[in-house]
C-alpha cells in the first residue's frame, strides 16, 4: 500500500511537471490577448496579440493609400490624386499600445472593472492619419496651379512718344499654406477613408498699378545706345529680336527683372537664328548669337539709371562695343544673367528700340527724383593687357585639304569699372563698380588634310608643323587651287565650320541643326 502512494505521488508529480508549465503557458498567451469589445474603427481587434492587431491595421491602412480625393482648384478644375500621392502616414499608433492594455493593469479591481466594462459598451478607438506637406506643396504648385488665373498688372505702352496705360486685371489663385492646412485637418478629423473631393482655399491676387501711380512715369532715368554695323544679318536679327522681346516692359517698385527670363528660349520658334558665340575661348555659332550685346546695352542703360544691379557677368573674351567692364554677359550653360531690381518709389518702363543703321538703344522712363546739379558717368580703367604669343592650328579628316578657317585672337584684359558723380561740375564721388577679367586667346586655324594623295597629305601637314597660319594658308591656298572642286576659304574671324563640343547643356533647336550651347552670345 505503501508503495502505490509513493507511486501515484511520483505520479502526480511528473504530471506537475509536465501540464502545469503549458497550463501556465497558455494563460500567458490568453493574458497576452486583446479582449473583447474593443474596435479600432469597425475593425475589431479581440483575442489578437499587439503585433497581429499592428499587422491588421496596417493592412488596413495600405487598402486605402488609394482612394481617389479630388482636389477643387480655381473655377471648379478638378486634380484626382490619392493618399499615397500626399505621404499619408498612420499618425496615433499608440493607440494599439492602450488598447492591449485594457484590463491587463491596475490591481485585481480595476480589471475587472474594466473588463466589465467592455461588456456593456465597445471601447473604439479612431484612427487619425498625417500627410507629407511638402509632398503636398508639389501637388498644388504643379497640377493645381496650371488652373490658377493670375492678375494681370495694369501696365504702359509708349505710342508716339506718348504714355498710354493700359488697364490690370484681378485674378484668382491657390492659397497654398491655407490649402496645405486644409487638407492636413481633414485627413486628421473628417476622412472617411473613402473616395471624397475637398475644395482648395482660392483667394483674389489682385492687380497692381493705378492711373496715379502709372502717371508718374515721364522722365528719362537713363539711355545708352551701341552698334552692330559689322554685324551680319543673322546676328542682327538676334539683336533686334531680343530688344523687341524686352521692349514694353513695366516694372513696379521692388520687381526684379531678368533679362535671360525676358529673351529666352534659344530657339528658332522664338526668332532666333544661327551666329557667333563665345564658347571655350572660340566664337562658334548657336541660336541666339549676339544677344549679350542686347543685355549689355541694357546694363548701360541701368547704370545710369542708378537701378540696383543684383547680378551681372563679364564675357570670357573682350567685347568690342563697349569698353571693358562695361559689358554683360548671359550663358545659359554657364548659368549667366543680367538682373536688376527697380529700386525707386514709381514705377519704370524699359524702351528699346533698332535703327535701319544697326544701332540698339535702351531708354528708361520714370519718375526723377535725383538732383538736377547731379550728373553721374562711368569710366573704364584697364589695369593690364596680356597677349597672346602663340599660334594654334587645328588638323580636321573631315575637311578637304585647301580648306582653312581662321579666328582672329583676343587681348586678355583686366579691367575695372567706376561710377563717377559731379554736383554742378566738381567730383563729389568714385566708386568702383566692378572688377572684370576677360581671358587671352591665341589666334587659331582649322586645317582640313582630307585627301587620297599622300603627297598632298604630306606637304599640309609640313605647313601645319611650322605653327605658322599665314604659311598654312598660302599652302592650302595653292593646294585648293589644283583640287576640284577649289575650297571656299572662311573670312579671318569667321566661326570655325566644326565648333568644339560645348560645355554645357545644348540650347534647343526646333527643326535647326545640332547648334552649340549659346554660352555668351558677344
Amino acid at each position: 500500500m505503501k508503495k502505490f502512494i509513493r507511486g501515484f505521488a511520483c505520479l502526480g508529480l511528473i504530471l506537475a511537471v509536465i501540464v502545469l508549465p503549458r497550463m501556465q503557458v497558455r494563460a500567458q498567451e490568453e493574458e497576452n490577448k486583446i479582449l473583447a469589445g474593443i474596435f479600432i474603427q469597425d475593425m475589431s481587434l479581440e483575442g489578437k496579440t499587439l503585433q497581429e492587431a499592428k499587422a491588421m491595421v496596417e493592412d488596413y491602412v495600405e487598402s486605402i493609400q488609394g482612394k481617389v480625393i479630388t482636389l477643387i482648384a480655381v473655377d471648379g478644375n478638378q486634380v484626382q490624386v490619392t493618399p499615397a500621392d500626399m505621404g499619408l502616414t498612420w499618425s496615433n499608433q499608440d493607440i494599439l499600445d492602450e488598447a492591449a492594455n485594457i484590463g491587463k493593469t491596475g490591481n485585481i479591481v480595476q480589471r475587472y472593472k474594466a473588463t466589465k466594462d467592455l461588456q456593456y459598451q465597445n471601447r473604439v478607438y479612431k484612427l487619425e492619419f498625417d500627410i507629407d506637406r511638402e509632398l503636398v506643396k508639389n501637388i498644388l504648385t504643379g497640377q493645381c496651379a496650371v488652373y490658377n488665373k493670375e492678375a494681370m498688372d495694369a501696365t504702359l505702352t509708349r505710342v508716339d512718344g506718348n504714355f498710354v496705360i493700359n488697364s490690370g486685371q484681378n485674378g484668382q489663385i491657390i492659397d497654398e499654406a491655407t490649402s496645405i492646412e486644409l487638407i492636413s485637418n481633414y485627413f486628421h478629423d473628417s476622412w472617411d477613408r473613402e473616395d471624397n473631393s475637398l475644395k482648395l482655399a482660392i483667394i483674389e491676387d489682385n492687380s497692381r498699378g493705378s492711373e496715379e501711380e502709372l502717371s508718374k512715369v515721364k522722365d528719362v532715368l537713363g539711355t545708352f545706345t551701341t552698334n552692330f554695323k559689322t554685324s551680319g544679318s543673322s546676328r542682327s536679327a538676334n539683336v533686334r529680336n531680343g530688344c523687341q522681346l524686352i521692349n514694353g516692359t513695366t516694372l513696379y517698385p521692388g520687381d526684379e527683372f531678368s533679362t535671360y527670363n525676358a529673351v529666352s528660349p534659344f530657339t528658332q520658334a522664338n526668332g532666333y537664328y544661327m551666329a557667333g558665340s563665345y564658347l571655350n575661348g572660340q566664337v562658334v555659332d548657336s541660336l541666339g548669337g549676339g544677344i549679350c550685346q542686347v543685355s549689355t546695352t541694357l546694363y548701360n542703360a541701368v547704370l545710369l539709371s542708378e537701378l540696383e544691379v543684383t547680378e551681372r557677368h563679364n564675357h570670357s573674351m573682350i567685347v568690342t562695343y563697349v569698353d571693358p567692364s562695361a559689358d554683360a554677359a548671359i550663358a545659359e550653360s554657364a548659368g549667366k544673367d543680367f538682373k536688376f531690381v527697380n529700386n525707386t518709389e514709381a514705377p519704370i518702363y524699359i524702351e528699346g528700340y533698332t535703327t535701319d543703321d544697326k544701332t540698339i538703344c535702351f531708354t528708361i522712363y520714370g519718375m526723377e527724383t535725383r538732383n538736377s546739379n547731379r550728373q553721374v558717368r562711368y569710366e573704364s580703367e584697364v589695369i593690364s593687357k596680356t597677349y597672346p604669343d602663340t599660334e594654334v592650328i587645328y588638323t580636321d579628316g573631315s575637311l578637304p585639304v585647301g580648306s582653312i578657317s581662321v579666328q582672329s585672337a583676343h587681348i586678355g584684359y583686366k579691367a575695372n569699372l567706376w561710377k563717377i558723380v559731379t554736383e554742378n561740375g566738381q567730383e563729389i564721388s568714385r566708386e568702383m563698380v566692378n572688377s572684370s577679367s576677360y581671358k587671352a586667346t591665341p589666334r587659331t586655324a582649322t586645317v582640313g588634310v582630307a585627301t587620297g594623295d599622300p603627297n598632298v597629305y604630306n606637304e599640309i601637314m609640313a605647313a601645319v608643323s611650322t605653327n605658322n597660319i599665314d604659311h598654312v594658308k598660302n599652302v592650302a591656298a595653292a593646294l585648293a587651287a589644283t583640287a576640284a572642286p577649289p575650297a571656299v576659304q572662311t573670312p579671318e574671324g569667321g566661326a570655325a565650320p566644326t565648333a568644339p563640343a560645348p560645355e554645357g547643356g545644348a540650347v534647343p533647336a526646333e527643326a535647326a541643326p545640332a547648334p552649340a550651347s549659346q554660352e555668351e552670345g558677344q
